[in-house]
């Protein structure tokens, strides 16, 4: 899993493409004004994504990315769910799907590098 190549992020919004490999939406609530045809999902792993209480204290004030992101490495290390995530990557291609309007400090983001720092 050390190759970051495996592992893209895309806003849900964005168009699906063939090059997404398997489409995996990592948020806890679906995304509003998508339909599930528009989304094209392969997975929906609601249970990798931030606990309720940390989305909300989060509530996507860059000022608050980095204990955030602590946290939710925290949340990561104890989840269960992590487990299909790194299978899916081991087994090729895996497009991280998100809503959040801010493209470099959301889930999806902190997901990712976790995923690729436990590789190493």
């Amino acid at each position: 899993m050390k190759d970051g190549g495996n592992i893209a992020i895309k806003r849900i919004h964005d168009s699906p493409a063939d090059s997404d490999g398997q489409r995996v939406l990592v948020d806890r609530l679906w995304p509003r004004g998508i339909s599930k045809e528009r989304a094209q999902l392969d997975h929906w792993l609601r249970e990798i994504a931030p606990s309720d209480a940390l989305r909300k204290q989060f509530g996507h004030h860059p000022d608050r990315w980095d204990d955030f992101v602590a946290a939710y490495d925290r949340e990561l290390s104890r989840n269960t769910a992590v487990a299909e995530l790194q299978r899916l990557v081991a087994n090729g291609k895996v497009t991280l799907l998100y809503a959040a309007r801010d493209t470099h400090q959301n889930n999806a983001v902190a997901l990712r590098d976790w995923l690729l720092r436990i590789g190493d």
